[in-house]
């Protein structure tokens, strides 16, 4: 048997759980289908979010906030989504041992980063992903920046508002940017390294020491980013006909409507700062957007004119199962006078 939901969100990262615990708790079935893994997971510490302690890893966040989601009602299942396929009443959702139906469809599938080849010290140890989050943990620390087109050289410059000691390694590659960067450096502190990597040492905590380089030499490091670009998972996407940006990512509306009827989509996939809490705010506002699109009141004076009031006996419009799991939950004010009734 096939269950059917009014919303499926793709991906179980901050944007698509947030955007799953909205269209919750406003009344709407919901399932998240989630391969698992995903940058967040990838974080050994929880930065710039505000409430989350730093000593929160990836893995806990998402874990903490996937069962907050299933306490409201909504399904979690982990699987690969493999297929999406539209139908006369909305989409068929095919995964590894999952399948539904879905009035909506939210893609938050991400994307991945391209990452440069070894060596290369550990993700969080000394290689990082998000200038926004991590360039603070540097200040006044030897820091490099991997890559040769325009985006790397101003992820250097811009380090230099957090330390002085900034490198820019091309890995023996010749540089990509633009003449007008290549002036922009030349008046900058940043010291272009153009030798290949060719070891690593690490601390005894696994942190990153320091890279040596082709020629002999060595350099001490506590970390850096590399800049080569992104990976978006737009698969489902564009076998769905939705309409790309010119850099990759989803083109969507500021509730993350996409050109097709019935399909969202949130957070790293689609543009702007891939960060935790712009996720979460992507998917609030997406989970709202499929809120205004899927609840039953008002009806509207055309519908009124069609289908007649709304009477008592049309209402209320969520479901009974998401009712009665609000009926159960901890905040649910009738719990009281519900438990003295059961007593008596």
């Amino acid at each position: 048997m096939t269950d059917h939901y009014q919303v499926t969100v793709v991906g179980g990262g901050p944007a698509g759980l947030t955007a799953a615990l909205y269209t919750t708790r406003l009344g709407h079935d919901t399932a998240i289908i989630n391969r698992g893994g995903g940058r967040a997971a990838m974080m050994l510490d929880t930065h710039n979010v505000i409430g989350v302690t730093e000593d929160v890893s990836g893995n806990e966040f998402l874990a903490t906030a996937t069962e907050q989601v299933q306490s409201y009602g909504a399904d979690y299942f982990q699987d690969f989504v493999s297929d999406i396929e539209p139908t006369d009443e909305g989409y068929h959702v095919t995964a590894g041992n999952v399948e539904v139906t879905t009035d909506h469809v939210v893609l938050a599938t991400g994307f991945s980063d391209e990452r440069p080849d070894p060596p290369l010290p550990r993700t969080g140890k000394g290689l990082h992903y998000c200038l926004h989050c991590d360039a603070y943990i540097f200040v006044d620390q030897p820091v490099y920046v991997m890559g040769t087109g325009d985006s790397a050289a101003y992820v250097a410059m811009i380090m230099l508002n957090f330390t002085p000691d900034v490198d820019l390694l091309t890995r023996g590659e010749e540089p990509e940017w633009s003449e007008e960067t290549a002036t922009m450096l030349e008046n900058h502190p940043v010291e272009v390294i153009h030798e290949e990597i060719t070891g690593m040492e690490k601390r005894e905590d696994g942190w990153l020491e320091g890279f040596e380089f082709e020629d002999g030499s060595y350099r001490e490091y506590r970390g850096g980013f590399p800049m080569y670009g992104s990976n978006y998972n737009t698969d489902l996407a564009e076998s769905l006909g939705v309409e790309l940006n010119d850099d990759g990512t989803i083109a969507v509306d500021d509730h993350g409507r996409t050109n097709v009827d019935g399909v969202f989509a949130v957070g790293d996939v689609t543009p702007g700062h891939n960060q935790i809490p712009t996720a979460m705010g992507e998917g609030a506002r997406c989970g709202i957007g499929n809120h205004y699109d899927l609840r039953k009141f008002p009806r509207s004076l055309e519908d009124i004119e069609a289908e007649g009031a709304v009477t008592e006996a049309d209402v209320p419009g969520s479901s009974e199962r998401l009712r009665e799991q609000a009926r159960n939950h901890e905040s649910w004010p009738g719990r009281e006078e519900q438990a003295a009734a059961s007593d008596d």
